[in-house]
């Protein structure tokens, strides 16, 4: 994909496919489907730019290359013009009480907090029926305070009721990538060894 150089811009896409390129937006569930414009799903290409496999994996190939289409595994939507929007990674996608949640929605509304420097939502496995429960990491900006309820009433007003938070965590910093990118697996890890050490103690 790339934005035309003369031409309509739009904020936030990742532009039009090359020319020699097709990509749709599919259902995440049997990425078969292809979704209406405007609805989210995964962003799938072909194309003789399209890699033809990964070295000596072929479990990852096959999973990755279906039916002519490379999976790319990013949750997107088009435009009544054709223009592609990323909306988040299908691995990050939080599944909580029947509803597909997107981090990335949810760190958006956390970034226009006044006393917010840095978040990160992740899923943790919860009660069976109500699935993952929504934990929040965040770091302040220097000098300003929150409180954990401050937080979660700032999302209530902003978000509906599913996609709030259920727990804050305040960080100094987070783990992060040698080019900065937040590992979100070493966070649901420690998340997750903190859950089971509860368990154990009980």
């Amino acid at each position: 994909h790339c934005n035309p150089i003369f031409g309509k811009r739009k904020l936030g896409s990742i532009g039009l496919p090359f020319p020699d390129m097709d990509a749709r937006i599919v259902d995440i569930k049997t990425g078969e489907r292809e979704m209406p414009v405007g609805e989210a799903g995964e962003l799938v290409v072909r194309g003789t730019q399209v890699m033809k496999g990964y070295w000596n994996k072929p479990q990852e190939t096959a999973h990755t290359l279906r039916g002519g289409w490379l999976h790319t595994g990013d949750i997107a939507k088009m435009d009544e013009e054709g223009y592609f929007f990323i909306v988040d990674r299908i691995k990050d996608m939080i599944k909580t009480v029947g509803e597909n949640v997107y981090p990335r929605e949810i760190e958006e509304v956390l970034f226009t907090h006044p006393a917010v420097a840095e978040a990160v939502i992740v899923g943790i496995p919860g009660q069976a029926f109500m699935g993952e429960k929504i934990i929040a990491y965040i770091i302040l900006k220097d000098g300003r305070t929150a409180s954990s309820e401050d937080i979660i009433a700032f999302c209530k007003e902003r978000l509906s009721k599913f996609k709030v938070p259920k727990e804050v965590e305040f960080r100094e910093a987070f783990p992060k990538t040698l080019v900065g990118k937040v590992l979100r697996r070493v966070l649901r890890d420690e998340e997750l060894k903190k859950t089971e050490d509860e368990k154990l103690r009980r």
